[in-house]
């Protein structure tokens, strides 16, 4: 199984340019990221730093997050936002042209949250989206969010996500199957593998509860990963969990 370091929310003791070194130097050849700027749009000094930062490292960008708006805040996506669509736009070919560059052929875009989402204008948008990555060979995941930790986000299953990506109808638009929110919603994650892995664009992992590394929880996580490898998912697997310490990745030895 290939993992992956989400460089947005481990490693977040060190400035973002030193992460993917501090990724390479745990041993790891791949990196992810949700969008790293303030703006959909930033300057090619800022967008060079990070490239740099990430070919200096020998790491490999595999996933890469579209604008989101202000994820700190309490945004999650622009897509099915009227008052967010113009920025969603202006961010397509900036990320994906940072994605090709890269080498990056998975890109996340999160549907954003009610109220006043507006289901045909994320299906334009998706469509535009995955109309972009294609020139490259990339992929366009859509995510679901759990609802505890994400009370206004309306894409909340896996159900959800593949009724929006079949509505879509791009054969690049594909499912991010994020486990621990999956998990935290009730789902049977094993289940979903067992019976829809084909659909999975991209996988990410977090123990529920309390999002922190695989052991720290409840999920069989042993089992996941047998699940994944015998179901024939070959993409990485995103580390997307929190922890504080040297022992962020200790468990894949444990």
């Amino acid at each position: 199984m290939r993992f992956d370091v989400n460089l947005s929310i481990l490693l977040t003791g060190l400035p973002l340019l030193e992460r993917p070194a501090a990724a390479a130097k745990a041993g790891f050849d791949a990196v992810e990221l949700w969008w790293p700027f303030d703006s959909p749009d930033p300057g090619a000094a800022e967008l060079g730093a990070l490239r740099s930062a990430i070919e200096e490292a020998g790491v490999r960008l595999t996933g890469l997050n579209f604008d989101a708006g202000d994820m700190a805040a309490g945004e999650r996506g622009l897509l099915a936002r009227p008052g967010g669509s113009a920025r969603f736009q202006a961010n397509i070919d900036v990320a994906v042209r940072l994605a090709g560059e890269l080498g990056c052929t998975v890109l996340n875009a999160l549907y954003g949250n009610d109220p006043g989402t507006d289901r045909d204008l994320a299906v334009a948008n998706l469509r535009r989206a995955a109309d972009a990555a294609a020139g490259i060979g990339a992929t366009v995941v859509v995510e679901a969010l759990n609802s505890y930790e994400n009370p206004d986000y309306p894409i909340t299953s896996s159900q959800a996500a593949f009724e929006l990506i079949d509505q879509v109808d791009r054969p690049n638009v594909a499912f991010l199957a994020d486990l621990y929110h999956l998990h935290r919603m009730g789902e049977d994650v094993l289940a979903l593998i067992d019976g829809h892995s084909a659909r999975f664009g991209h996988v990410q992992i977090a123990d529920d509860p309390g999002r922190g590394r695989p052991g720290t929880g409840d999920m069989p996580y042993p089992e996941i990963l047998a699940r994944l490898e015998a179901a024939g998912y070959r993409g990485h697997v995103g580390l997307e969990y929190r922890h504080e310490g040297p022992d962020a990745f200790d468990w894949r030895q444990e």
